[in-house]
């Protein structure tokens, strides 16, 4: 979801204020993923580089993060949403993990989207900490395979991604989901986060479905 601070800037308002309208667009794409059929979404919505961000606006995203979670997020739940968070999460606020835990309980029986939030989240910290639980659990060497590592990933039920969307016309992974990726095709706009509307997701979904899904052999078949 990238573009929040520069769609500010142009603006002359705060980076603040981009990343409170991106929370708008999160809930606006969430309900056009329900009407349109989208099962299973994840988004990036906190790195594990983004504490390297100055102090000021760290904090301002931990306060969003929480008023996400007390205002957009419940009416999600009515509609259906599960909302899970995947990463790192224990350098997080004592109140706001208080808070992505409830609103994981409180959503656990909902079957209609399932909303991934990747918080604190990297995808090379992902493999780092699946290997060392690996490790941990004793596994033989000869044992491992890409089961045994997906089953130590963060959301082991998390369904590989068919398709990756990125915003504000960015043109890497960007240490997301690296493992979960890697046969997802990718979709570009130069459309900043906070303007992005269900058009917008239309569009990438039918660039989608038009694509053939090789999976690295000869032939093709074009996506459902």
């Amino acid at each position: 979801m990238d573009g929040n601070g520069r769609w500010a800037e142009r603006r002359g308002l705060p980076v603040a204020d981009g990343h409170r309208e991106g929370t708008r667009a999160l809930r606006r794409t969430v309900e056009a993923a329900i009407d349109l059929g989208v099962r299973s979404l994840a988004v990036y919505a906190f790195s594990t580089e983004n504490w390297t961000r100055p102090i000021d606006e760290v904090e301002s995203l931990m306060e969003i993060f929480g008023e996400t979670i007390e205002r957009e997020l419940p009416d999600l739940a009515k509609q259906g949403v599960r909302t899970r968070f995947i990463g790192r999460r224990d350098r997080a606020p004592d109140w706001l993990q208080e808070r992505m835990a409830a609103l994981e309980t409180e959503t656990a029986a909902n079957d209609r989207l399932s909303l991934w939030i990747a918080f604190d989240y990297g995808g090379r910290a992902e493999l780092v900490d699946a290997a060392r639980r690996l490790i941990d659990s004793g596994v033989r060497a000869e044992d491992v395979d890409e089961d045994a590592l997906t089953a130590q990933l963060y959301a082991p039920d998390l369904p590989d991604p068919d398709l990756l969307i990125r915003t504000s016309g960015e043109l890497r992974l960007s240490n997301f989901l690296l493992w979960q990726l890697a046969y997802a095709e990718l979709y570009v706009t130069d459309v900043y986060w906070p303007d992005f509307r269900r058009p917008h997701l239309e569009e990438a979904l039918a660039s989608y479905a038009r694509r053939q899904r090789r999976f690295g052999k000869t032939g093709g078949q074009v996506a459902p």
